[in-house]
């Protein structure tokens, strides 16, 4: 209950304050949003199957968010930042999907 208050409090800050994204970081902060999603989906996973653990979820969303950042921020230094980026957000959709069909199949008994 805590964290659905918590996501509507940050939502509703996030539409009034309209808060600037400095240049500098425009090119990490999709990529983090879908590594984020990454490991919310993958701990819904492990919270249907039983086997959700608190501290392996904060670190496998931090470590997401800083690899997928790293990754991309190499990619960027090489100046292949379009390619690298492309490839982490196949992999990560890839990683969404599958863990939304299990969790489709544990919800839906499928």
């Amino acid at each position: 209950m805590i964290a659905v208050l918590g996501l509507i409090v940050g939502v509703v800050v996030g539409l009034f304050v309209r808060p600037v994204v400095p240049t500098v970081v425009e090119p990490y902060l999709p990529i983090a949003v879908v590594a984020a999603l990454d490991a919310v989906f993958g701990g819904l996973r492990a919270m249907l199957d039983g086997i959700f653990d608190d501290k392996v979820f904060v670190v496998s969303f931090l470590s997401n968010v800083v690899v997928a950042a790293l990754i991309v921020f190499l990619g960027d230094k090489l100046g292949v930042g379009a390619q690298l980026s492309t490839g982490v957000v196949v992999v990560l959709g890839i990683r969404i999907f599958s863990n939304a069909a299990a969790i489709r199949r544990h919800v839906f008994r499928a």
